[in-house]
């Protein structure tokens, strides 16, 4: 694993993700931003698993959480994916379909647990990061992969982990900063750097939450933690909770990058398959579905057949 945080697989990773961090820096989401036509391509992909869901209604069952009807949204999704990849993906490009494809699968939850974590959310950034490498996203992109894109996904998410009841892959309980998502606190504390009034403090405020969460996406996951889970904050989201003492935005924005490289390091948990692929990315199956043992990458040169190394975070454009 040592080889992965040496990996240019890592440092485009990384970059992907701080790159975008700084292009949402101080922004709402109701900023005005580009939007081209590959963001209005992926709104409609993630519209139509979103009419997937509403033609796949939950089923009976003794059981209450993990419903079984999941598996056959699943399978739709899993028969479809090359075909709704392609609706993206410019025909000069179709070789990397296949390939993106399987991000895509794989970043919607764990067909045989009925689960759902941080290591699904990161394979659809490495989904994101892949179109960026082969140039169906560019650099003016930024801000509407965020805003327009990753956060119709969470919407899509949310449905599915409500609607199917989703498990949480490999939760840490209270001592984890959230069951199902991680980005979203990273680039929405982004969003809040700088405000004039909001601080770390008042996302625990249910007033300043019901206020603002249409303007920042950390604000809209407290506001859903809050209706999935009941009793006081400090006791089901202890992380979180401590978060809101940090002085500023810009601190805790910090803070999570630093927690977020921690987390995509190895796991203990399961013995994964590595696929090697083309486009930097090679992908880790049949693990838990989190950080840590999902989104393990090596950089496999398609010229070499070698692993190079690159710089930490260096940026994806």
């Amino acid at each position: 694993m040592g080889k992965w945080k040496r990996s240019q697989a890592y440092a485009d990773y990384i970059g992907f993700i701080l790159t975008l961090n700084e292009g949402v820096k101080g922004k709402k989401l109701t900023f005005e931003y580009r939007v081209s036509e590959a963001i209005e391509k992926l709104v409609a992909l993630l519209n139509t698993l979103d009419r997937w869901i509403d033609e796949t209604p939950p089923v009976d069952q003794p059981s209450r959480f993990g419903n079984k009807a999941y598996r056959t949204w699943y399978a739709k999704l899993d028969q479809e994916a090359e075909n709704l990849v392609a609706t993206v993906v410019p025909t000069h490009l179709a070789a990397a379909i296949p390939e993106v494809a399987v991000y895509l699968k794989e970043a919607v939850g764990n067909s045989t647990r009925i689960d759902y974590g941080t290591g699904h959310e990161a394979a659809f950034a490495a989904f994101l990061c892949c179109l960026c490498k082969i140039g169906v996203l560019r650099v003016d992109d930024q801000v509407a992969i965020v805003f327009k894109v990753f956060n119709r996904y969470l919407e899509v998410m949310r449905k599915l982990q409500k609607t199917y009841r989703m498990e949480p892959a490999g939760s840490q309980g209270v001592w984890g900063l959230d069951d199902f998502q991680f980005l979203p606190f990273i680039w929405g504390s982004s969003q809040l750097i700088d405000h004039p009034h909001l601080e770390p403090r008042h996302f625990v405020d249910e007033k300043a939450v019901t206020e603002n969460h249409k303007d920042y996406m950390f604000l809209e996951c407290i506001l859903f933690i809050t209706e999935m889970k009941t009793g006081p904050f400090a006791e089901h989201s202890n992380q979180l909770w401590n978060i809101s003492a940090v002085p500023s935005w810009a601190k805790v924005n910090q803070g999570l990058i630093r927690m977020y490289k921690a987390e995509i390091g190895p796991s203990d948990r399961g013995l994964p398959i590595l696929i090697l692929g083309h486009l930097s990315f090679s992908f880790w199956r049949g693990c838990t579905g989190e950080l840590g043992c999902i989104t393990s990458f090596l950089y496999i040169s398609a010229d070499a057949g070698q692993q190079e190394t690159g710089d930490e975070g260096s940026l994806m454009w």
